[in-house]
């Protein structure tokens, strides 16, 4: 049975909201002409997200040759946008539900949603994106499932039900969820980052990311994280490999799946030093 709409909204309304701190991070951040010094001073005056950037700035996953001591060397060394995206990344691993009972494997969907970000973040480098936006692409692959944990912890015996079905007959995860819940956990993500106010082009791939239409628009990185998606399934041997991809899923990737994932040298172990986003929760 479908479940209630309003009764979701109201859920999602409910979740802990992010830190001031966080959110008037992200509020600065949208405006390209933020100075930096105001950002480090809003970060610096949260003792507790202050330590955790410095964490992840120092983790073997930016491979820093020198431990950063503070903020504002943080900015300078990663740049203000990577800044953002730690805190982002630290804000909603650290509110949604660590746990359910309807069978989600947290562990393996964590490893999951680092898989995608870090090979959305080798593709971005292969293409010469720029090293101070490549955040957003890792960032984009580690929050674009959370609707998954939101129905998990929520709705335990309804999930259940998914999952097995999805088990057994080997059907995509979001196409069993739209049938028997109504919607799917890209919609469901999509009303939780819409309520924090997260950047628009990160609420698009959270939103969209199974929508696999002709256009996507100007939203270049929900095509970047479709494709990573796609490897990371290809990689997997996982249900979720389309027998076509969109034409400019296709065109980002420039190769068959098979060629692009023998290019992505070391990512086991490039996925093992972005577990230190979890971990610093």
């Amino acid at each position: 049975m479908p479940l209630n709409r309003s009764k979701l909204v109201e859920i999602v309304q409910n979740i802990p909201a992010f830190p001031q701190s966080v959110n008037q991070v992200i509020a600065m951040t949208s405006n390209a002409m933020c100075p930096p010094k105001k950002l480090v001073q809003v970060i610096e005056r949260d003792p507790i997200l202050t330590m955790k950037v410095l964490k992840l700035v120092n983790s073997a996953f930016f491979g820093l040759s020198k431990e950063v001591t503070s903020v504002q060397h943080s900015v300078v060394y990663v740049g203000l946008n990577t800044v953002k995206n730690v805190a982002i990344s630290v804000a909603m691993s650290g509110v949604l539900p660590e746990t359910n009972d309807a069978g989600l494997d947290m562990d393996a969907y964590w490893k999951d949603s680092l898989a995608v970000g870090v090979i959305a973040k080798m593709l971005a480098e292969q293409r010469k994106i720029p090293p101070n936006e490549t955040a957003d692409y890792f960032v984009a692959g580690l929050l674009h499932n959370i609707g998954k944990v939101l129905f998990a912890h929520y709705f335990p015996a309804e999930y259940k039900e998914v999952l097995g079905i999805t088990e057994e007959k080997r059907i995509p995860l979001h196409k069993v969820e739209k049938k028997l819940l109504g919607l799917d956990h890209c919609q469901l993500g999509g009303l939780l980052a819409k309520e924090w106010q997260l950047p628009e082009n990160l609420r698009g791939v959270i939103r969209h990311h199974h929508t696999m239409v002709k256009d996507y628009g100007d939203n270049k990185l929900l095509v970047a994280i479709i494709a990573a998606s796609q490897l990371n399934h290809y990689i997997n041997g996982s249900v979720g490999v389309l027998p076509q991809l969109p034409k400019q899923v296709e065109d980002y990737l420039g190769a068959p799946l098979i060629d692009v994932a023998d290019s992505l040298e070391n990512l086991e172990r490039e996925v093992d030093k972005a577990q230190a986003f979890i971990d610093v929760n």
